[in-house]
C-alpha cells in the first residue's frame, strides 16, 4: 500500500493571502513608465491618439422650436349695448303746512326818569347805588361810595427787581455829599400786567439829574403784584416809590 505525501515548497504557506494592492502598484507603475516613454520617443504619435478619439465623440444640441405667434385679440368697435334699467316709481312730496303769521312782540316803551328825591328812584346828591362818589380815590368807586366798583382790597406790591447800584446814578456837581442821606419819592400806577406806567415825581431831592433818573429805571426793572379788587380780580391802583441816598 503506497503512501500519499505532500511536498511543501519551502517558505511557502498556502493560508497566505496574495497582496492585490502591491500587484495594482507595480501595474500602475509600468503604465506611467510606458507613456512617459511613449511622450519622449513619439510626441506626435500622442497626440494624434488624443485627436482621433476626440473626432470620434459627436455633441448633439438641440434647441426647442419656437412658438408660433398667437393671433392678437381683435378689439369689437360696436360692443353690445346693455338694456337700460326699469323705470323708478314717482316720488311724492310729503305735506307740510306753513307756519301761522307770528306778530312780533311790541317793544316796551322806556319809563320816564323820575324827578322825586327818593333813594329808590331817580338821581341824588348821596345815592348808593354804583357809580362814582362825590369824593374819589383811585379808580372806581370812591370811598364815599356804596357800590363795588373798582376800589382795591390789596393794593400792589413789589414781585421782583431793585435799584441798589450807585452806577445807576451819575456823580451830581459837587459830588456824592450832596445827595447823601436825600430821597426821591415818585408815584405810579400799577397796571394789572404788573408795570409800572404814568410816573412822577411827588418829593424831589436836591439834584435835579437825579430826581429825572427814578422813574425810567422803576418802570423798567421793578416789577409789581397788581392790586385785587372784592371780586379777586386785578385792578390798576397807585403805589409810590422813594429811592433813599445814604453814604456807604
Amino acid at each position: 500500500m503506497a503512501a500519499k505525501g505532500t511536498v511543501e515548497r519551502r517558505g511557502y504557506n498556502p493560508r497566505r493571502r496574495p497582496r492585490w494592492w502591491l500587484v495594482a502598484v507595480i501595474v500602475l507603475g509600468h503604465l506611467v513608465l510606458g507613456a512617459l516613454l511613449m511622450r519622449l520617443l513619439a510626441p506626435d504619435f500622442t497626440a494624434e491618439v488624443i485627436e482621433r478619439a476626440s473626432s470620434q465623440i459627436t455633441v448633439i444640441i438641440t434647441t426647442p422650436d419656437e412658438p408660433e405667434n398667437e393671433p392678437e385679440p381683435v378689439m369689437n368697435e360696436n360692443p353690445d349695448e346693455g338694456a337700460a334699467a326699469e323705470a323708478g316709481r314717482d316720488a311724492e312730496a310729503r305735506e307740510q303746512a306753513a307756519p301761522e303769521n307770528l306778530s312780533p312782540s311790541p317793544t316796551p316803551i322806556p319809563r320816564a326818569a323820575s324827578t322825586g328825591n327818593e333813594n329808590a328812584a331817580g338821581a341824588t346828591d348821596a345815592g348808593e347805588g354804583t357809580g362814582a362818589a362825590g369824593e374819589g380815590f383811585g379808580t372806581g368807586s370812591g370811598r364815599s361810595g356804596q357800590g363795588r366798583g373798582g376800589v382795591p382790597v390789596s393794593g400792589p406790591s413789589v414781585r421782583s427787581g431793585t435799584i441798589d447800584s450807585a452806577r445807576d446814578f451819575p456823580i451830581p456837581d459837587g459830588g456824592r455829599r450832596v445827595r447823601d442821606g436825600t430821597s426821591v419819592t415818585v408815584v405810579f400806577t400799577v397796571g394789572v400786567n404788573g408795570r409800572a406806567s404814568d410816573c412822577s415825581v411827588r418829593n424831589p431831592g436836591p439834584d435835579p439829574q437825579t430826581n429825572a433818573l427814578v422813574c425810567p429805571l422803576v418802570i423798567e426793572r421793578i416789577r409789581f403784584n397788581p392790586a385785587i379788587d372784592a371780586l379777586g380780580n386785578p385792578v390798576p391802583a397807585r403805589y409810590g416809590w422813594r429811592q433813599d441816598f445814604f453814604r456807604r
